[in-house]
């Protein structure tokens, strides 16, 4: 007898049974990024505040080979359980764990060794050198233990141990945000201490999450012996994985050019793109939690082969984020001023800071559109429509928009730039959906 991993009878009540917890953990993790830069931030030094934001791309980067084999594999299992494919299961789940790991040593030897070059294309100069480095060398040295919480944190939730994915993510960031202050201003490691705190949450959350799957998961395995799989599935995990990552790392390519167009301009206001990056994870993260939220519930229904209930899924989440978007949007424009002198009340920042966050947030509705529906093609296993998405909205189109609109309107057309390329996006997203999901529909 089938033992079924989620009540597909009760979809909405399913689907916030797993989405809560994740936006939960998220809204933590965004808790510690603000508590983060609010504590660097107290320190009244702009260069250090710059310096830090400059390595923003790094943490990114590391995210993106983390959720290669988290988000890939992710997918994979999760349509795995909705055909009841344990064994199958478990030789994946092993796999992502140990490759995640040797993925994290074979990135932090280059990057530790190319650190200058890798600082300055990011932005650095003479005078934020030093602060970024000081941040760059440590999240560098942990990089094995970064990507490596990608892992588990992704596959407990397609087994609906979504409440102990939150526990490790959330722990982790609790504990980051107590050594903060104690690193940064009772020690006084400034940038150092910031970094070391950082990769210590990180190392308790994958000590939690490892215990979590040898006391209670059912399937997953981190049995060294299981780690092998076949060709297929290798290309299976790969094809959404690399989609997924591309996001991240579309991502950090973009804060680079970004940084550099800001340059010229003047620290302070790459200290102001910090701040709002950071703030704009208000809106994100939600967005975020509530959309990979849908994808163990999505991949066991396509799966399954259940495609009415996906569909009546999809509708829900569709109006529920847009919904969603449209409230924070109006929140953070009316509170961008406010938000910005959390942080820091240097009066220059602050304006800079309030243009750049309210342009941000323009194009949030969009950017759940995206949010969803890329990862619906990540869920299904449709790799070219997750991929194309991957590289739109923070990726080939964002780029391609910053670069055509700085050329007519400079500065304000650097600010215009992410609400336009969320615009364009989103449209890719409907029209990429409808084409692949009519298509499927008739075949089913």
């Amino acid at each position: 007898m089938e033992e079924k991993v989620f009540d597909t009878d009760r979809l909405v009540p399913t689907y916030f049974k797993q989405a809560l917890p994740l936006v939960l953990s998220m809204i933590v993790t965004l808790i510690y990024n603000l508590a983060d830069t609010f504590f660097i931030a107290q320190t009244d030094n702009a260069l250090l505040v710059a310096g830090i934001a400059l390595c923003a791309p790094v943490f990114t980067m590391l995210s993106a080979f983390g959720n290669i084999f988290g988000q890939g594999g992710s997918s994979l299992i999760s349509r795995l359980l909705g055909q009841n494919d344990r064994d199958r299961v478990q030789r994946v789940s092993s796999f992502c764990f140990f490759v995640a790991l040797l993925t994290g040593v074979v990135l932090a030897v280059p990057m530790l060794l190319f650190r200058a070059p890798i600082l300055g294309l990011m932005g650095a100069s003479a005078d934020t050198f030093r602060y970024a480095e000081e941040y760059y060398v440590i999240l560098v040295a942990g990089a094995p233990l970064v990507v490596v919480t990608f892992i588990h944190s992704n596959l407990l939730r397609c087994e609906g141990f979504s409440g102990y994915s939150m526990a490790g993510t959330v722990s982790g960031s609790v504990l980051n945000i107590i050594l903060d202050p104690i690193f940064i201003s009772v020690l006084g490691w400034g940038a150092a201490g910031a970094a070391f705190a950082t990769v210590l949450g990180y190392l308790f959350s994958d000590v939690l999450f490892l215990l979590v799957v040898l006391r209670r998961s059912r399937s997953l395995s981190v049995d060294l012996r299981k780690w092998k799989i076949r060709g297929d599935e290798l290309r299976q995990i790969l094809a959404v994985g690399i989609t997924a990552a591309v996001t991240n790392i579309a991502t950090s390519v973009s804060v680079i050019f970004m940084n550099q167009f800001l340059l010229p301009y003047g620290d302070e206001k790459i200290a102001a793109l910090g701040i709002v990056l950071k703030v704009n994870m208000i809106a994100q993260m939600a967005l975020v939690g509530f959309s990979f939220g849908s994808v163990p519930l999505v991949g066991y229904l396509y799966g399954a082969k259940d495609m009415e209930k996906l569909r009546k899924l999809l509708q829900f989440c569709v109006m529920f984020l847009c919904g969603l978007a449209l409230v924070m949007t109006a929140a953070i424009f009316a509170g961008a001023p406010q938000l910005m002198r959390i942080f820091m009340e240097d009066a220059q920042i602050v304006a800079d800071g309030t243009a750049m966050l309210r342009w941000q947030t323009l194009g949030t509705v969009f950017a759940a559109v995206v949010l969803l529906f890329t990862c619906v093609f990540q869920a299904t296993g449709k790799a070219v429509p997750a991929l194309l998405l991957s590289l739109s909205r923070q990726g080939v189109l964002f780029l391609a928009v910053l670069a055509a609109a700085v050329c007519i309107a400079q500065y304000q057309g650097f600010l215009a730039s992410q609400a336009i390329a969320d615009l364009l996006s989103a449209s890719l997203a409907v029209a990429l959906y409808a084409r692949h999901f009519a298509v499927r529909k008739k075949s089913a």
